[in-house]
């Protein structure tokens, strides 16, 4: 897609607004300098796919993380995890990893300021003052690499200035929600400068939790320990630290921490035992019915009071990260280097079967730990007609969970209970290299690589906790070092040949290709004889699932028009995958997901963009997005079923429009009213069969979200003066229209007493923000 930058009526401010001005002097709202490939550049002349939101258009709108972003940019979709407010699924033009165990990759490359974010638990957070987003479409493997398969999301934050200012905001709402975010820039000492920002946010559960409304038709059922669900907790903080000992060489450090202490989204039970009784739920220990008729508790309609096994019923999610960026200024050239730290505590405890029965319950503890190098050359040479990038980086990751799991344990000591472990180890390395080289004026060829190389390893444990004196029986214990690591190598090229026509209107022709690194299944319940090369008895973990790789062919034209006034950025794409990672959820033993290679698939699609700005008081801006995604073969069992196999998270068609109207302006202030309105069809989410003759299969139509249309409004009084400060107050409300469709969900199957759990976005919220900045 062709690339586009979003800020206010006013001008995309602090979005590396270029020095560019225009015949009266004031800078030109359509040049936003933009660092997404690795060197700071005019968004509208970088030949790939990338969206831009301003500092403006973030504080506008309250966005300071990537889960209120959207849909913004067009065939990207941000979902929390079901039962999570701090995993995020991040499915950009079709491809998306759903299930978030730590043995998993991403299949979207998320970075803050530069330093890689390896995984979807904890990838929810808070960052209180954010420079711009920038969100990269299609394969970037060049630069980004390993899991940057569908495209990057890169965080940017505002650097300390060295002069005395800072921001101050608190919020209330509905809920009784409350927040409160501040800023400070301390002046100089020195070579040092510092910076210093954080925010806290709480608000009561959008859930009401009740007792068991139906004693006598579910006697067993457990009396709930909390009164709401889906609450918010969280504070996070970051510590900024500019180093500046030469006019050439510059030290950034950052220490960003976030925590959440809550309760996380409630599932709700919306159907039972589709094939068989319509009121029980079945008992597999038994091979009987028992009478429990959770039916009485099932509906298909978002409820705003539910009851639930809640005990207990907790997220947790702790991250903290030091960075260190040492930029060296060599004249023709700048040497960077990027070495950062990472560290993940998330703990969560789940009730999964969303009635007040104790009939499914999990919970999963993760600690993981990072460490990342890289070093980045670039500069220019041949009179400016030739800029190059070289880079280098390394990684070393240790990610383990302990996942406990307990079902049916209405039947007490005889409930099916697991032991479950599992934990690895990457190491990876990459170098990589990419180099514009202007032709003529007006045409520049893009030439690129990279080449990683990683290896993993495993460890999983698996026990049945039989009830006493039945032992315990062990399933998989394989620890460290009992199988052959698991090693990948990839060369990812890429080539773009783009030609300016004129000032105002640039087209590319681009190849990318990307690769998403292959590994264990960690959590895997399935066992099979083993290979050659691996000892007698052990399970399927010998055989670890490939890495995906996709070819994506991509053709954009840009261009600015009527004098400035309008950007218009057009794309299409046509991406051919191969050995496509999908999770199926598997609810037999313990709940867990098989990894499936499921073979090979082509998605394309049509991107449009458009910032339209009539006068300098009022700026429309709008996305559309067309997505086609089919299977080419889909290996299941031997048999190619790609025709009846669904694709999940591909809604076909996706529309975001959005104004901002600056109503009023004077010396006492600035009024303005924005609006925002993102709209998604229908998709499915988990790649069921779409239709089946078997009775036990699970099928696609049953976890498919009907899509949803949301609308978000601002009125906001800005630029008060008061004093030496400027004041502001805005009132807000969130999903204006109360959209209530399930948008994500958890199906057991019919063996599983066809338990369907359906997880919805907010409900309507509103409130009133004021703030001042110094």
């Amino acid at each position: 897609m062709g690339a586009l930058a979003i800020g206010l009526a006013t001008g995309p401010a602090q979005a590396q607004q270029a020095d560019t001005q225009d015949s009266a002097g004031a800078a030109d709202p359509n040049i936003i300098v933009v660092t997404a490939q690795k060197r700071a550049e005019n968004l509208q002349e970088v030949p790939i796919a990338i969206s831009a939101l301003s500092s403006a258009y973030l504080e506008a709108r309250d966005i300071t993380s990537i889960d209120s972003i959207g849909a913004v940019a067009p065939n990207v979709k941000f979902e929390r995890a079901p039962g999570s407010g701090t995993i995020a699924q991040i499915a950009i033009r079709g491809s998306v990893t759903i299930n978030p165990a730590v043995t998993w990759e991403p299949a979207v490359g998320l970075y803050l300021d530069g330093v890689y974010i390896a995984k979807n638990q904890g990838a929810i957070f808070d960052v209180a003052d954010l420079e711009r987003v920038e969100i990269l479409r299609g394969p970037q493997g060049t630069l980004y690499g390993r899991n940057s398969l569908a495209g990057a999301v890169n965080l940017v934050t505002a650097k300390p200035t060295g002069e005395l200012g800072g921001k101050l905001e608190v919020s209330y709402g509905n809920y009784d929600y409350k927040r409160a975010k501040a800023t400070l820039n301390l002046p100089a000492i020195g070579p040092f400068s510092i910076k210093l920002s954080g925010q806290i946010s709480k608000r009561d559960g959008f859930y009401d939790i009740q007792d068991n409304p139906f004693p006598a038709a579910a006697p067993f059922a457990q009396p709930a320990s909390v009164k709401d669900a889906q609450s918010l907790n969280g504070r996070s903080a970051m510590v900024q630290v500019r180093f500046e000992p030469t006019d050439n060489l510059t030290f950034d450090y950052a220490y960003d921490y976030s925590k959440y202490d809550q309760r996380p989204s409630p599932g709700q039970l919306l159907r039972v035992n589709q094939n068989g009784d319509p009121r029980d739920i079945f008992d597999p220990n038994s091979a009987n019915y028992i009478g429990i008729p959770l039916g009485l508790f099932a509906n298909p309609e978002r409820q705003d009071t539910l009851s639930i096994n809640a005990s207990p019923f907790a997220e947790y999610s702790r991250i903290y990260g030091h960075a260190l960026t040492a930029t060296l200024d060599l004249g023709a050239a700048e040497l960077k280097s990027i070495t950062a730290y990472r560290d993940l505590r998330f703990v969560d405890t789940l009730e999964l079967d969303g009635s007040p029965v104790d009939i499914a319950q999990t919970s999963r503890i993760t600690d993981m730990n990072s460490f990342s190098q890289e070093l980045q050359l670039t500069g220019s040479a041949i009179d400016d007609r030739l800029h190059y990038v070289l880079g280098a980086f390394y990684y070393d990751e240790s990610a383990g969970t302990v996942n406990p799991q307990k079902f049916f344990g209405v039947f007490g000591p005889g409930a099916n209970r697991f032991d479950s472990r599992y934990a690895s180890n990457t190491t990876a390395w990459a170098a990589y290299a990419q180099a514009d080289f202007k032709i003529t004026e007006a045409l520049k060829l893009t030439l690129g690589g990279r080449y990683t190389k990683e290896k993993k390893d495993i460890s999983r444990f698996l026990q049945i906790l039989n009830s006493p004196p039945t032992p315990a029986f062990t399933v998989a214990d394989v620890q460290f070092g009992d199988l052959p690591d698991a090693k990948f190598s990839n060369f990812s090229p890429a080539a773009t040949l783009s030609y300016e026509v004129n000032r105002d209107v640039n087209v590319y022709a681009r190849f990318a290709r990307g690769f998403k690194s292959g590994g264990f299944n960690g959590e895997t319940n399935t066992f099979v004889a083993p290979t050659p090369d691996c000892p007698t008895g052990t399970p399927e973990l010998c055989n670890p699932y490939r890495p995906e790789k996709v070819d994506s062919y991509e053709v954009g034209l840009k261009t600015v028009l009527a004098d400035g006034a309008m950007t218009l950025n057009i794309a299409g794409f046509y991406d051919k995958h191969k050995d496509i990672q999908l999770s199926v959820f598997d609810a037999g033993g313990a709940a867990a997901s098989t990894v499936l290679n499921a073979g090979a698939a082509t998605i394309k699609g049509i991107e449009i963009e458009t910032i339209i700005r009539p006068a300098p008081w009022l700026t429309f801006n709008g996305s559309f997005a067309y997505l086609d995604a089919k299977y080419d073969s889909f290996i299941d069992g031997g048999i190619d079923v790609s025709d009846n196999r669904a694709f999940p998270h591909t809604p076909k068609y996706s529309v975001s429009a959005g104004f901002d109207w600056r109503v009023l302006e004077g010396s006492w202030g600035r009024f303005n009213i924005l609006g925002d309105l993102s709209m998604v069809s229908k998709y499915h989410t988990f790649p069921y069969a779409l239709s089946t003759t078997n009775a036990s299969d699970q099928v696609a139509a049953d976890t498919q979200s009907p899509g949803r249309t949301m609308v978000n409004m601002t009125a906001s009084l800005t630029r008060i003066p008061i004093g030496g400060v400027e004041a502001k107050i805005s009132a807000w409300v969130r999903n204006l229209t109360n959209e209530d469709a399930p948008s994500n969900f958890i199906d057991f199957g019919p063996d599983f007493g066809g338990i369907l759990i359906g997880y919805f976005p907010d409900p309507r919220t509103f409130g009133l923000t004021v703030g001042m900045e110094f």
